[in-house]
């Protein structure tokens, strides 16, 4: 199969939450590919430095990696003026950081709710707040949000993560009338299950497992990360340039 390249976004400059690994790996690997400037935050140095390491050589832009705890808003936002400072104001942002961490309704307690609340929607809030005045210098931009379908579909042990996904939605609509008048566009991106290493390693490890979530799909094959990230690159595209206020499932048409 051979994929679109996006001209329009050489040289741009991409900041990707939570792009050391999954879908966020991938996030890095084809805004890369397509020629942009990409800066990626995440908790894991190990994994974002090898990231970087391994396309330091391929890359029009090597990428930059900066350690950065997204649930820390002051944190968010000092690394957002780093990146600003060292590559230029962010094009388009692409706010991915999450947790989908199982929970036992009865036994969840208001400490673990915020927690939940802040790792899935509330960095997505801040770091639109920090980047939209950069695009709005720039006379235009993108932002894309990761939602999911579990708030659609009614994950039991995924209530708090859920709730936080549906909230990214309406945050998602609401933005999008609010910066439409500087040419931003604001959409949302609403994965079935992709396999990851990790929903394979934690959630889904058996080809079982895997078989049973894509006998409910209209569409036989798995959704892999790469299909998230071709999603993102349109929407980050000029291609993209008159869409904005939609979530896109990307979930084989999961019933």
């Amino acid at each position: 199969m051979t994929f679109t390249k996006y001209e329009s976004l050489r040289d741009r400059v991409v900041l990707i939450t939570g792009g050391a690994s999954g879908i966020g790996e991938e996030f890095v690997r084809a805004f890369a590919d397509n020629g942009a400037r990409v800066a990626f935050f995440d908790l894991n140095t190990d994994a974002g430095q090898a990231l970087v390491d391994a396309l330091a050589a391929s890359a029009r832009h090597k990428p930059l990696f900066l350690r950065c705890d997204v649930t820390r808003t002051d944190e968010l936002k000092a690394a957002i003026a780093d990146v600003r400072q060292e590559l230029g104001p962010v094009s388009a942002l692409i706010n991915n950081a999450a947790n989908d961490q199982r929970q036992v309704y009865a036994d969840v307690t208001p400490e673990e709710f915020d927690a939940t609340m802040a790792v899935n929607f509330r960095h997505i809030y801040f770091a639109s707040q920090a980047v939209v005045p950069q695009m709005i210098e720039l006379g235009a931009g993108s932002i894309v949000n990761m939602s999911s379908i579990t708030w659609q579909i009614g994950a039991p042990e995924l209530m708090g993560y859920a709730s936080a996904k549906a909230a990214v939605v309406g945050f998602t609509h609401s933005l999008a009338r609010q910066v439409g008048k500087h040419r931003i566009r604001v959409n949302a991106i609403a994965p079935g299950l992709v396999l990851t290493e990790k929903q394979q390693r934690l959630w889904f490890p058996t080809p079982e497992s895997v078989a049973e979530v894509i006998s409910n799909q209209f569409l036989p094959d798995a959704v892999m990360p790469a299909d998230i990230a071709n999603l993102a690159l349109f929407l980050a595209a000029d291609d993209s340039r008159m869409i904005t206020r939609q979530t896109f499932s990307v979930n084989g048409g999961r019933a």
